[in-house]
């Protein structure tokens, strides 16, 4: 299983042996609750399968969504790292099976392999960036471009077209750019009318380039 997770590409046999006898492997039904924002940070995610979502709530709560991961990824870094509570709460959209190793493991790997943490640092540095632009997004566009920021980030071309990787529904399109479920489906129901997408079971296909004001 270790030897099938990228980020461990750069160390040696005995090192990825270490890891997977000590790595605990798990799975979660749908909407099962990896860790809570505020909790002990003393692991590492690894993604097997399955679909996650990081959120942040208010005290109501009322979700935002700060991103989405699948098979391939993993989550918990910056708490393993720097030993400080999550920063966020981690919600299995699907029954996902996830490869844990604890801090404890990881650093003594860490502490022998500095191109690890490189590694790991890469990974920090660009979700740092997501996160800023996130944040750009929602304080200086309307909720329409955010949709539509949000649908061409989420999407890949396939054959002369644009397809969602992930199955959405309208509340967690809304989650995901800070707006009401209402709203977001006003302007996918305006969208699929004028021909520029089309929804079935919640796969978003774009058709062509969508316009640039609502």
């Amino acid at each position: 299983m270790i030897e099938q997770i990228p980020l461990f590409a750069c160390l040696d046999e005995p090192a990825r042996d270490f890891l997977q006898s000590v790595a605990v492997q798990r799975t979660y039904p749908k909407n099962s609750i990896l860790f809570s924002k505020g909790d002990e940070s003393d692991s590492l995610y690894f993604i097997q399968k399955g679909k996650i979502k990081t959120v942040i709530m208010d005290e109501n709560g009322k979700e935002m969504i700060l991103n989405i991961h699948g098979p391939g990824e993993y989550i918990g870094e910056v708490a393993m790292l720097d030993g400080k509570p999550r920063s966020a709460t981690v919600i299995t959209k699907e029954p996902t099976q996830v490869l844990i190793i604890y801090r404890k493991d990881i650093m003594h790997v860490l502490s022998q392999n500095s191109s690890l943490l490189m590694e790991i640092n890469k990974l920090i540095l660009a979700r740092f960036r997501a996160i800023t632009d996130k944040v750009e997004s929602l304080a200086f566009q309307n909720v329409y471009s955010r949709v539509v920021n949000c649908l061409l980030q989420l999407s890949k071309e396939e054959n002369g077209k644009r397809v969602l990787t992930e199955k959405l529904t309208h509340q967690e399109i809304a989650n995901m750019v800070s707006s009401s479920r209402e709203m977001v489906s006003k302007i996918l129901k305006e969208l699929e009318l004028g021909g520029y997408l089309t929804i079935e079971k919640k796969k978003i296909t774009i058709h062509k380039r969508l316009p640039l004001t609502f």
